[in-house]
């Protein structure tokens, strides 16, 4: 493929990506996942950074349709394509809460610790945590899935914690499981370059 062909392709996969991000602003998500399906198709192979970006908006279109599997899919080709491996920090958290759907709580577990690690060694300033702290979605996930998997068990009984199936969690965790949230794009920072939601 030539270089003209290449940028030619490039482009038609940029304008077809525009449109998913416009339908996905506008609440129209299934039609946006068709948008960048169609955009993969259009993109280049070796445009790895523009086809993680694809495959990670197309990821959180499945999640809002409760798809959890074809989001894992999508956001484990993302993480494939990207790099370093396994480095993308919004393809970890959506790959979490799809885990989560399926209850699947180890695998939870590990992508949110993975995001968790990510977003503290980022040098985007919008992604890395703010002041080492910890975003709240994520402090809410790790308590779920870390009381799930009965993690630290052992440690917290030896400290005199009880931890049994009717675990509550502490005063501050008083809210349901469930009732934790997606990050929002401010929360995981708005880098124009890659148009990424």
């Amino acid at each position: 493929m030539s270089k003209e062909d290449l940028h030619i392709k490039q482009a038609a996969a940029l304008v077809v990506k525009l449109e998913g991000n416009s339908l996905f602003s506008s609440g129209k998500i299934a039609e946006a996942a068709s948008k960048y399906s169609e955009a993969l198709a259009l993109c280049p192979m070796r445009s790895k950074k523009e086809r993680v970006v694809l495959y990670s908006n197309r990821a959180q279109c499945h999640l809002l349709l409760q798809q959890p599997m074809a989001a894992i899919s999508d956001t484990t080709r993302a993480l494939c394509l990207h790099k370093p491996f396994n480095g993308h920090a919004k393809s970890l958290w959506r790959r979490a809460q799809a885990h989560d759907m399926l209850g699947l709580g180890k695998e939870s577990l590990l992508d949110a610790i993975l995001f968790i690690n990510e977003c503290s060694q980022s040098k985007d300033t919008e992604l890395s945590l703010r002041q080492n702290r910890v975003p709240d979605y994520a402090t809410k996930l790790l308590k779920k899935q870390m009381r799930f998997t009965w993690l630290f068990r052992e440690a917290a009984m030896k400290h005199g914690a009880v931890y049994s199936e009717h675990y509550n969690g502490d005063a501050q965790d008083d809210e349901a499981d469930s009732d934790w949230e997606t990050a929002s794009e401010s929360d995981l920072g708005d880098d124009q370059r890659e148009s990424e939601f």
